[in-house]
């Protein structure tokens, strides 16, 4: 079967990326591993995930089992992991890789991104991935986002990373990572992209300056709302996923909201990583490749862009965090 769209996209080292990845955030771990074996064992390629999220130990005893049976080998996986906020150190970037590494039972990442520009204080503690003071994130007002970059690019020479990008970047921080990078450039770039907000700007910035965008909430996140208040602009619209736009292009080819939004992304050359821990919804989202939106219909996904005042995801939920020089969220 000929595929709408290439099931891969190419960083700017040659190494292929899978276009569409199992999103991890959120998921308890029974879950967890329920989703990501019904995951690997319906074609996905590409797991998210973060030391943040908690759960790369779950995910690495899951993959051990896969590589341990021969069902799969550790070249046929693509695997994306994150620097997480205290550990945005030159000198820290080493350790809390290693640490990701141990937990996820791996020699190396495919893909390590800079979580954050926004950095905080390490207290030795681990657990404490946002640790206060007076109420307030103890951020690190001196983070060095070029050194921290500088101290990736090692990973990669050291060969426990093949790729490394950034996580929720604007233009200006990036431009001056890639001026500051000693050899190796931005491949990718993690950012809440969807038909809400497009951030056309950025998508214009990266694929001028060769990053392939992963987007993150392509759905809008429903699941967040508990702790990310919807914007004013966003409360007024339907969710996306019961957009009468979405709707009306997936009754034409008999598909769900969810496959069109994926596919809306995807047909951009933007990765997807939709997280779920239903096998049947899994399933569903993987399906993209086998129906082909009209250039009119993508040019109506197009226009439901409301530009920033899409964005949920302000950074803005945790006490403090925007009193860090780096923190751009408006």
């Amino acid at each position: 079967m000929a595929f709408s769209i290439p099931d891969t996209v190419t960083l700017n080292n040659g190494l292929k990326m899978p276009i569409i990845g199992l999103g991890t955030w959120q998921s308890k771990e029974d879950d967890m591993v329920r989703a990501i074996n019904a995951a690997l064992e319906m074609g996905y390629r590409h797991i998210d995930t973060a030391f943040a999220y908690r759960n790369e130990d779950v995910i690495g005893k899951v993959l051990k089992e896969w590589f341990t049976s021969g069902k799969l080998q550790r070249e046929d996986l693509f695997v994306t992991t994150k620097l997480t906020a205290i550990g945005m150190r030159a000198d820290l970037v080493g350790p809390f890789l290693e640490k990701s590494l141990k937990a996820l039972q791996l020699d190396y990442v495919d893909c390590y991104l800079i979580h954050s520009p926004v950095g905080v204080k390490y207290n030795g503690d681990d657990s404490e991935l946002f640790p206060l003071v007076n109420g307030k994130v103890d951020i690190d007002p001196t983070t060095d986002l070029v050194a921290i970059w500088n101290a990736l690019e090692k990973e990669v020479e050291a060969g426990r990373a093949r790729s490394i990008g950034v996580s929720n970047f604007n233009i200006e921080q990036m431009q001056r990572v890639n001026k500051g990078a000693k050899a190796i450039k931005i491949a990718n770039l993690q950012i809440e992209l969807n038909a809400y907000f497009q951030q056309k700007e950025v998508q214009k910035f990266c694929k001028d300056n060769n990053i392939i965008i992963t987007s993150y909430a392509t759905f809008g996140s429903p699941g967040s709302k508990s702790f990310v208040p919807r914007t004013e602009d966003v409360k007024h619209l339907p969710l996306l996923l019961e957009s009468p736009v979405a709707l009306k292009i997936a009754r034409a080819h008999k598909v769900s909201t969810s496959q069109v939004l994926l596919h809306h992304l995807a047909r951009k050359g933007i990765v997807v990583i939709p997280k779920s821990t239903n096998p049947a919804r899994i399933q569903v989202n993987f399906q993209i490749f086998n129906f082909k939106l009209t250039d009119e219909e993508i040019k109506e996904l197009d226009g439901l862009d409301i530009g920033e005042g899409g964005r949920q995801f302000k950074m803005d939920f945790l006490p403090g965090f925007e009193e860090h020089p780096e923190h751009h969220f408006k």
